[in-house]
């Protein structure tokens, strides 16, 4: 299950309607099922962020604002969709697991960048289905994560 939290919507219509708002780059996070993100989420410091090290570092992987890390862009008449889509988001566990401690990763979270991690604005959010350590040497691919924004 993938998501648009309300935060989210606010700042995908500030930017476009009102040219404000935009972040330079945005961050894919990992966080834990202790509270499973929700439309009324509004920022990482809300959610419990996996444990830091060995491959993973606080706040997430980062994405510029562009087509290589987002590199599809879908218009979809036939079921009245627009779509984004990341590109692939690889994490490699080095020296331990990922997390180094405590509860595996069962979500991902679009975020924005500011400047203090647990005041990044979530914007997105996908279900990874069941909590995921990574062991030391392996890695941890999110493939084909997408925004779908659809009629209702």
């Amino acid at each position: 299950m993938a998501g648009v939290t309300n935060k989210g919507k606010m700042r995908l219509l500030d930017a476009y309607f009102l040219a404000s708002g935009a972040p330079s780059s945005f961050y894919v996070a990992l966080v834990t099922a202790a509270v499973a993100p929700a439309a009324d989420i509004n920022t990482l410091g809300e959610l419990t962020e996996i444990a830091d090290g060995n491959g993973y570092t606080e706040g997430g992987y980062q994405l510029n604002r562009d087509g290589t890390d987002f590199d599809t862009l879908t218009e979809e008449d036939l079921t009245d969709q627009g779509i984004v889509q990341v590109k692939d988001v690889v994490w490699t566990a080095g020296g331990g697991d990922i997390p180094d401690s405590g509860a595996g990763a069962r979500y991902a979270v679009l975020t924005d960048d500011n400047g203090t991690v647990g005041n990044r604005e979530v914007i997105a959010y996908w279900d990874l289905v069941s909590p995921r350590t990574v062991s030391d040497g392996q890695t941890l691919t999110l493939q084909n994560l997408e925004l779908d924004l659809n009629e209702s």
